[in-house]
């Protein structure tokens, strides 16, 4: 993807890779404070800001798929048509930095967390974190990949993308068993703050995956002592 923007390319092999996706009619250069937040935390990572493929319809920058005269009802079949280039895109990069889905982050904002939140319902697994920045799923959602867990942070005076959509996902997600966190952020519009990255960070680097908390289990009731 060369109009990506990478923020930061690790001097040694990458152990981690964090995609960062933009909204619709923005750019990758937006996100680019955020991926130096993620780049000092994570040293390792190869962090890269996406351009979205195609000309955003609404006059500026770009966009994964058109919102004019968007509904409910047309809202998943164009995401489903996008969705084909958003796989081959992080396919691209996984082969690039020679990093697989365990070590893949999704990180977007409003159509890019769109995107991030609905490749969590594809039959393969692509990333072992999404994280959903003013976001939603385009319908009620499956559980996800057992080893993907999903972050979302949503300002509660969004007045572009209701933050009861992040609510109602995540609750439903959790009813499933699935790995979520879920923040809302008192008087947060459709934005990214100091609050938002603040959080991110703590989600990123504070929240063990589900699925250590199963290994640990497990191997309390073997006897063993679990790996840390």
């Amino acid at each position: 993807m060369s109009d990506a923007i990478v923020v930061q390319r690790p001097t040694g092999p990458a152990k981690q890779l964090m995609l960062l996706q933009h909204g619709v009619g923005a750019t990758p250069q937006g996100l680019v404070p955020l991926g130096q937040r993620l780049a000092q935390a994570f040293p390792d990572a190869l962090v890269v800001s996406v351009q979205a493929p195609h000309a955003s319809d609404l006059g500026q920058g770009y966009q994964w798929f058109s919102v004019r005269g968007i509904t409910e009802e047309d809202r998943p079949a164009r995401v489903a048509e996008a969705m084909p280039a958003f796989v081959a895109m992080v396919h691209d990069w996984q082969r690039q930095s020679g990093v697989g889905p365990e070590a893949t982050a999704l990180i977007g904002f409003s159509q890019g967390a769109i995107m991030s939140l609905e490749a969590t319902q594809l039959p393969q697994h692509l990333a072992g974190r999404v994280v959903a920045l003013s976001g939603r799923f385009a319908a009620l959602p499956q559980a996800p990949h057992p080893h993907t867990t999903l972050h979302m942070v949503h300002g509660k005076s969004d007045a572009v993308i209701h933050y009861g959509y992040t609510v109602t996902g995540a609750e439903h997600l959790i009813s499933l068993g699935a790995d979520v966190t879920a923040d809302v952020i008192p008087f947060l519009g459709h934005e990214i703050n100091d609050a938002v990255v603040d959080t991110v960070m703590e989600r990123l680097l504070g929240h063990l995956p589900k699925r250590h908390w199963e290994e640990v289990q497990r191997a309390a009731e073997a006897g063993d002592t679990p790996a840390q």
